[in-house]
């Protein structure tokens, strides 16, 4: 009981810290009891507030001109809603993908491949502003470098919450995991579900699209890469 106290209390006044520096640097922030910490690199949940009050301005407007009643009781709040979901589902244009990498880059002497697949993604298409959502497989060569595990799902993160087209997600990813550990070769796929054309458009339930970037040893040793697809269950 005494050591869950002490953790109780050591966690309090952590929150309280962050939350007084928060406070003292962005006094203009509408705040949803989150902040974002630049270590960790966790989700932002603060929003501007004269940026959130303006979106929410721009949604009320939008609303009415589809004819809807803004004052009725299920959408009253929903334009700040959407406004702040709208900064949370881009939040990526504030997140630096090769300061993520930097920050838990090793020196490691390995010499086979590192795989992380299954990383699931969500984003939204630049065109209709509709979500896409699947999976990505990364896989890379070290050439003397390695990096946090958990690092590479959040760059894929970093670049899918933004308005995206799937074919530039793929190449901004790899490029990211080349520049910053330049390793003997990077391989990026994603798979990935379009509602854009799903629910509206030629609504085709059933299909997805595969991307795939990659360079060094993937390029010039085909087999590398044939086996890269093997295990992310793509046939080659």
């Amino acid at each position: 009981m005494f050591n869950v106290e002490i953790l109780f209390i050591l966690q309090k006044l952590v929150t309280t810290n962050a939350k007084t520096t928060m406070e003292k640097e962005n006094k203009d922030f509408l705040t949803d009891k989150y902040y974002y910490d630049e270590d960790s690199f966790q989700s932002v949940q603060f929003f501007p507030k004269e940026r959130t009050e303006k979106l929410a301005q721009q949604y009320k407007k939008i609303l009415e001109t589809l004819g809807e009643d803004t004052n009725r009781e299920g959408l009253t709040k929903t334009p700040m809603r959407v406004a702040k979901a709208m900064q949370y589902l881009t939040q990526g244009y504030f997140l630096d993908a090769e300061k993520i990498l930097e920050s838990a880059k090793f020196h490691e002497d390995y010499q086979d491949v590192v795989i992380v697949k299954n990383i699931e993604l969500y984003s939204l298409c630049e065109h209709h502003i509709i979500p896409f959502f699947g999976k990505a497989h990364v896989a890379y060569y070290p050439n003397g470098f390695v990096t946090g595990l958990s690092k590479i799902p959040r760059v894929v993160d970093a670049y899918a919450r933004r308005l995206q087209i799937q074919e530039r997600l793929t190449n901004q990813i790899h490029d990211t995991i080349n520049k910053v550990l330049a390793p003997k070769g990077v391989a990026v796929v994603i798979e990935a579900y379009h509602l854009c054309m799903m629910m509206r458009g030629v609504q085709k339930q059933n299909s997805y699209t595969v991307t795939i970037a990659s360079s060094g040893v993937f390029k010039s040793e085909p087999e590398k890469l044939s086996y890269f697809l093997d295990l992310i269950g793509i046939k080659s």
